[in-house]
């Protein structure tokens, strides 16, 4: 019984081992999100022991609070906000929560929207409701546009005094790496972005496009996610964007890194997507 009772504590050591350590490269593996959670796009946290996610298109309305052993604490439905395709989230400091529905593969959405929610943690019912800011980007004229101008599918924002910052994923062909970045108000209402310019993390179709990005509590330190690598822009002047010098950061990992958010002004938590040979798991990073 003793040899047995060996075994089965060797058995967990390793399986600890494997999902902790094991195909993660420079992340810290947290926990197993759960499977309603597979296709996991955005992600916000209130707190350093659960966050927020949604997933993006053909999922349901719906936010989910998760802790870090995996368990589903809530979920709320969201009213007024249906999700044609839910791509990030980020929160402001007055606690309200922000969905992107802005995911544009074939930059030929003309319903681009941001809901605003109020701070989820403290809705006591099973749904929460949500105010429009839509929006359009001025510089686009067709839709969709040829193939070497599909620069308006969007998965990154966050916010900042009274702003949410948009990043858009670069789907041109061929493939150039530019992301353009605007900013929208904060408030309900319609808008055309302000467009602030261009950044070019690199120029890898697999590796190059944003997925996800955060802005530190202090607001000193944004981080770009993509698959596989996180981008930092230090001290940064949000007026000046497009000039800022970007450090890359390789995980060392390739699997679909969606969603990024800081829990302090040096940790980061990140989320990727299940697939059928990887992903579906929160981590934790720490910059350096």
């Amino acid at each position: 019984m003793k040899l047995k009772a060996k075994n089965l504590s060797l058995q967990i050591v390793v399986l600890f081992l494997f999902y902790s350590c094991a195909n993660h490269g420079q992340l810290i593996y947290v926990t197993k999100l759960p499977k309603s959670l597979e296709e996991n796009s955005g992600i916000a946290a209130y707190n350093d022991n659960s966050a927020w996610f949604i997933e993006d298109s053909g999922n349901d309305d719906i936010i989910t609070k998760v802790d870090y052993r995996g368990e589903v604490l809530k979920e709320l439905k969201v009213k007024n906000g249906k999700n044609k395709d839910w791509e990030d989230l980020t929160e402001d400091k007055k606690g309200n929560l922000y969905i992107g529905d802005f995911g544009n593969n074939n930059s030929s959405r003309k319903n681009l929207v941001i809901y605003k929610l109020p701070n989820p943690e403290y809705e006591g019912g099973d749904h929460i409701t949500a105010e429009q800011i839509t929006f359009r980007y001025p510089e686009q004229k067709k839709f969709p546009p040829k193939k070497n101008e599909r620069l308006y599918d969007a998965e990154a924002f966050f916010h900042y005094n009274n702003y949410l910052y948009i990043f858009t994923k670069n789907r041109a062909d061929p493939f150039t790496g530019e992301s353009l970045v605007y900013r929208v108000p904060d408030t309900k209402g319609d808008y055309e972005a302000e467009f602030l310019g261009k950044i070019t993390p690199c120029n890898d179709w697999d590796t190059c496009r944003i997925t996800s990005a955060d802005i530190s509590p202090d607001g000193k330190t944004v981080a770009l996610l993509s698959t596989g690598k996180i981008w930092t822009i230090s001290n940064v002047d949000l007026e000046d964007l497009p000039n800022s010098t970007l450090e890359e950061i390789d995980l060392l990992v390739r699997s679909q890194l969606e969603s990024i958010t800081f829990i302090d002004n040096t940790t980061l938590l990140l989320s990727d997507e299940e697939t059928k040979t990887d992903g579906g798991n929160l981590y934790k990073y720490e910059l350096k």
